[in-house]
């Protein structure tokens, strides 16, 4: 049986104000065309670069949460190809001497991805290619934006592989502020490479797949490029080396061009821009303020003894890991508690909106609250449940059980009264349970239902084992 051999060019937009090497706002989604353009990110002549000073601390941040080798010397290279969203026919990146080189990431399982190179480099603009025309249109609002171009070693097996390390990419950028790594928005794109052959034996030709914005055409066009060539060379056929695009209405692979080597990229070192200077201070130092990494998190989680599937789905997502950890604080009861309440209920009424947690009005201390207001016997789950989205929209859940009177009945003289009167109205259901004691949740929801949701559960049970007995 053949077995892939798989690579990935993974793209990041870094979260900056500016362009790489302009003035102009880095921002193009979503914004009319070609708004953002200077003469630089033009590449008009006489126009001069000017390396932007945040991208740079970003790129190294992430090379350096990444293990990777940070050499104390890195610099610019042109990278030459004509197509119309380059401006400049070549786009400034850099070749053999790249900000990182090694270091790898672990996926979930264990295994350990290797990592070649982690480099700065400009984007392209964007072609748009309006229905039933025979012409594109150019917009070259993200034409200089900073990318991270992380290159990985040929590790990876299955498309399975490939969309873990691409979420492990995503939850690393996003914990360390590099990137917002949204696909649906460009900002986190990947080129595959992938080739088949027998098991130990040297690697099949390489074809590349180019431009796949969503995590799961990566793992699409995989499995079709892999079924593809594996038909090819059980056939006798040779696989061609090409660059292939993705169709995803087809679900296929298609033959774009075919693949350039180094040499037609005719690198040169950028005569604009000087080399760069990487201290090992200025390394040591960026180090220590690096954020915590989403596998640390999740482990110092699971530690606290919130379930492990639980404590990976909350590091690994910055917004939830931040509302966990402030609200565990004010809480100061089980953390699992708090675990529950985020990932069952919080997630619940987010996705009935199609709502994410960091554009909620939801404050940790409130969700603290409304918690401790179950554990006091101030109100029931039931009722902590309905006042959630209240909670999850900005309101305070003190304030609103008072507006709303929805005090827990703990009253046991009141509730006795309740439960007699559930007891004369309903003697099937008296007879039901006298024969059957497990039964006695019909009855008990009777009485919630009298008191509105409101009784005291606990209580309740009690009063009716005592008159049943």
């Amino acid at each position: 049986m053949l077995e892939p051999v798989i690579g990935l060019e993974v793209h990041l937009a870094l979260r900056t104000r500016t362009k790489l090497f302009c003035d102009c706002p880095a921002e193009g989604f979503g914004l009319d065309p070609n708004v953002n353009t200077c003469p630089v990110c033009l590449g008009l002549p006489g126009s001069l670069p000017v390396v932007n000073a945040a991208a740079l601390e970003l790129a190294v941040t992430f090379a350096l949460a990444l293990g990777c080798t940070v050499p104390n010397r890195s610099r610019f290279h042109r990278k030459h190809y004509f197509y119309p969203d380059a401006p400049k026919n070549y786009q400034i990146s850099q070749y053999d001497e790249p900000l990182g080189q090694g270091g790898g990431i672990d996926l979930p399982g264990g295994r350990r991805i290797g990592i070649t190179r982690v480099h700065l480099e400009e984007d392209a603009g964007r072609l748009v290619h309006p229905a039933y025309a025979d012409y594109s249109l150019v917009d070259l609002n993200r034409a200089g934006a900073p990318l991270i171009e992380m290159v990985t070693e040929p590790d990876l097996r299955t498309p399975e592989e490939a969309r873990a390390f691409l979420t492990e990419v995503r939850a690393i950028a996003r914990a360390l502020g590099v990137s917002d790594a949204s696909p649906e928005e460009g900002k986190l794109r990947a080129d595959v490479n992938v080739s088949v052959r027998e098991p130990g034996a040297p690697f099949g030709t390489k074809v590349e797949v180019k431009n796949l914005n969503s995590f799961k055409s990566v793992a699409a066009a995989l499995a079709f490029e892999i079924r593809r060539q594996t038909i090819l060379l059980e056939e006798g056929r040779p696989v061609a080396q090409e660059t292939r695009g993705w169709n995803e209405g087809g679900q296929k692979t298609y033959v774009m061009r075919g693949k350039e080597g180094e040499a037609d990229y005719r690198y040169l070192t950028d005569p604009d821009l000087p080399e760069i200077d990487v201290a090992p201070t200025w390394t040591d130092e960026l180090r220590a303020r690096m954020a915590e990494l989403p596998a640390a998190k999740e482990t110092r989680f699971a530690a606290l003894g919130v379930r492990q599937a639980d404590a990976h789905q909350i590091a690994y997502d910055v917004a939830t890991a931040s509302t966990f950890e402030e609200a565990a604080r004010a809480y100061g009861g089980d953390p699992q508690v708090v675990a529950n309440w985020l990932v069952t209920e919080v997630a619940g009424v987010l996705n009935q909106r199609g709502a994410v947690l960091d554009a909620c009005a939801l404050r940790a201390n409130d969700l603290a609250a409304l918690l401790q207001l179950v554990d006091d016997g101030v109100i029931s789950g039931k009722i902590a449940k309905e006042l959630l989205p209240d909670v999850v929209d900005g309101a305070d859940p003190r304030e609103r059980v008072e507006a709303l009177g929805l005090h827990q009945v703990a009253d046991e003289d009141e509730l006795a009264a309740v439960v007699d009167r559930v007891l004369l109205a309903h003697p099937d259901l008296v007879e039901r349970v006298k024969a059957n004691p497990k039964a006695v949740n019909a009855l008990l929801g009777q009485v919630m239902r009298e008191t509105g949701g409101a009784a005291k559960p606990d209580l309740v049970r009690r009063l009716l084992d005592a008159r049943l007995a």
